[in-house]
């Protein structure tokens, strides 16, 4: 990863970072980043001299052919974990498995506290779940991490990012061993989570919506979907009134034949 896409990501983009220093020499730790875009997980990366361990589907290392392979060897080269999404809980508790695993080896975990990418540059609530029972589960420092301007270079479904310069704020160590033992507390779940967007919020300068980004996709989905379909009806209700309009025509030109053809010829 820091070899073949870091140093290029660097040359091309140039990302400016402050706070490196927060990033401790050794040791674990869990870096709890907004997520703006699919590109957060390289420049972040390549600007540390760590190695930092994501989490992702299953899929991406199972799938076969050529292509899955490539994408398998990829992931694994760029620090990801595979997790697998089926059973009872999902994702969730794999996440946390992994993530404490990571850190027990002493390593960095990153993490997007959201759970998906916000669908319009604003900060969104984060899940008390993976993040807070990590920390608590492991006693390893939250370090916020704002992401600035990656939305720009490759908004979603763009393919080709823009050549411009991102930044990265890494804010400072946060403690929560005071909590350590409460992480099946939902309201110290809650606390913990809500403490770190904060952070993230301070660094990133963004507009804080206290909703998940999930339900604000599943809103702009139902909504696009709900104009689309409002569109096609006014659509249909246009081609209504125009046959409508065409047939009214249409019987009156052949009234008017009508009449004239039975109108006695002149003398």
């Amino acid at each position: 990863m820091k070899v073949a896409i870091g140093g290029p990501l660097k040359l091309a983009f140039r990302p400016w970072v402050e706070g490196l220093e927060n990033i401790p020499a050794d040791g674990p730790a869990i870096l709890a980043s907004n997520h703006l875009s699919f590109s957060d997980s390289f420049f972040l990366p390549a600007v540390l001299h760590r190695k930092v361990t994501f989490i992702a589907k299953a899929e991406y290392f199972t799938t076969p052919g050529m292509k899955g392979r490539l994408t398998a060897a990829f992931f694994k080269g760029a620090g990801q974990l595979p997790v697998d999404r089926s059973g009872a809980r999902g994702a969730g508790e794999a996440a946390i498995k992994s993530g404490i695993e990571v850190l027990e080896r002493g390593e960095l975990f990153g993490i997007y506290p959201e759970g998906t990418r916000s669908p319009d540059g604003r900060l969104y609530r984060g899940k008390p779940g993976g993040l807070a029972r990590v920390a608590l589960a492991t006693g390893a420092p939250v370090i916020p991490v704002a992401m600035i301007d990656t939305e720009k270079i490759q908004p979603p479904g763009q393919v080709m990012p823009k050549l411009m310069r991102p930044g990265i704020r890494i804010g400072r160590p946060l403690d929560f061993t005071r909590y350590q033992g409460m992480e099946h507390d939902r309201f110290v779940l809650r606390a913990v989570t809500d403490e770190v967007m904060y952070e993230i919020m301070k660094l990133s300068g963004q507009e804080y919506v206290d909703m998940y980004a999930t339900a604000m996709k599943r809103q702009l989905t139902e909504a696009a979907r709900a104009e689309k379909e409002a569109e096609k009806a006014a659509k249909a209700a246009l081609a209504r009134a125009e046959k409508e309009q065409a047939d009214k025509l249409k019987a009156a030109m052949e009234q008017t034949g009508r009449e004239r053809d039975g109108r006695p010829s002149g003398p």
